[in-house]
């Protein structure tokens, strides 16, 4: 790597290759899982491996689009909402591109990831009160309307919005289609639904017969069901992200959080690679996708980020027993319901009906018929 010294003697600092700093983002490897003794199982593309997770590719995507744009100027501060990962690809992009960046973000965010966000360079701002209807996603996105205000010339990213976050993704794509050809199933979490937006629209024009199947979180309004205050972090939403692409999607889970915790300890054991709440939410659904789909069938899951966020939480066994989360492994499948607002889910089920719950509401019973 390419490096520059700064600073006064006995002080230097090294000042990185810009460039090579975004150049660790990409190509990231692919695990097969097995599920089945007859060798059943499915191919996890692993995020983690990027510097900060999947949201390495956003975060330098979105900024560097803005700024060719001219809407974000040469050193003018990103005020973003996050929940931890799309701090950390905007935390290297202000490194990339030389910008501040100021995070917004609540309670549930652990400490170790405030410090780490801290440490490159990220203020973090958090906010102390959900909001009354949006829970702590509205809050945190009324904080950054207030900072913007505040400081004149900076910039949003809006992840829930910008078409640019899915574009993000079409690298991604790319490299499952290269390293794999036919794809039949792909598996994604969704949160902002920029990932498997980006993925899917891609991968369908390769392969228009595709399955995409969906993973939320129990409490999560984003397919339908009512907002909860939500344990897991990283998918679902108490707010209705303009980028999930509703119509592709052939399937969506909701998973609880304890069945998210035993699968990403079971990965752990037995496949030495595991992350947090969406990759075990992922691998819970694709590990029973691959068990009942015709043998040869080929899935993909994306696994979002790796286990290191989360030492505290689903890897601790204090935190874990305090929330009931070790009492109950997941069952052998899903429930399923017809549609998505018949119950209320409150553990691992399926539904084949996928709607878009803004569009639904607005539909009259005459333009139903």
């Amino acid at each position: 790597m390419k490096s520059s010294s700064v600073g006064t003697p006995g002080n230097t600092v090294v000042a990185p290759d810009r460039s090579a700093l975004a150049a660790l983002v990409g190509n990231t490897p692919l695990l097969w899982v097995e599920q089945a003794p007859d060798g059943r199982g499915f191919w996890a593309k692993l995020e983690g491996f990027n510097p900060g997770g999947i949201k390495d590719r956003p975060g330098l995507h979105m900024v560097e689009r803005a700024r060719a744009r001219g809407e974000l100027r040469p050193g003018a501060r990103i005020v973003e909402s996050t929940s931890g990962t799309l701090g950390l690809g905007l935390a290297l992009a202000g490194t990339v591109y030389g910008h501040p960046v100021t995070l917004v973000t609540d309670p549930g965010l652990e400490p170790s990831m405030a410090r780490l966000l801290a440490a490159y360079g990220a203020q973090v701002d958090t906010v102390t009160e959900p909001h009354p209807g949006g829970g702590w996603q509205q809050a945190r996105r009324d904080r950054v309307a207030a900072l913007l205000a505040q400081h004149p010339g900076s910039w949003c990213p809006d992840q829930y919005g910008n078409p640019d976050n899915v574009a993000a993704y079409t690298p991604l794509a790319l490299e499952l289609a290269s390293a794999l050809g036919r794809i039949d199933v792909l598996v994604c979490s969704v949160g902002t639904g920029g990932h498997s937006a980006g993925v899917s629209r891609v991968l369908r024009a390769l392969h228009p017969d595709l399955t995409v199947v969906g993973v939320d979180t129990t409490g999560s309004t984003i397919f339908g069901q009512p907002a909860r205050p939500r344990l897991m972090r990283g998918l679902g939403s108490s707010i209705h992200p303009r980028n999930v692409a509703y119509e592709q999607f052939s399937e969506v889970h909701w998973v609880a959080p304890h069945e998210a915790v035993h699968t990403c300890r079971a990965l752990a054991a037995a496949h030495y690679a595991t992350g947090g709440w969406s990759v075990g939410a992922v691998a819970l659904v694709a590990g029973w996708l691959a068990r009942t789909r015709p043998p040869g069938t080929r899935i993909v899951a994306v696994y979002p980020d790796g286990p290191q966020r989360y030492l505290s939480t689903v890897y601790d066994d204090t935190y874990c027993a305090n929330h009931g989360l070790l009492d109950t492994p997941p069952a052998p499948g899903p429930e399923v319901i017809g549609r998505p607002g018949e119950k209320e889910v409150t553990r691992w089920t399926r539904c084949t009906t996928v709607l878009d719950p803004l569009a639904a509401a607005h539909r009259t019973p005459e333009a139903g018929r």
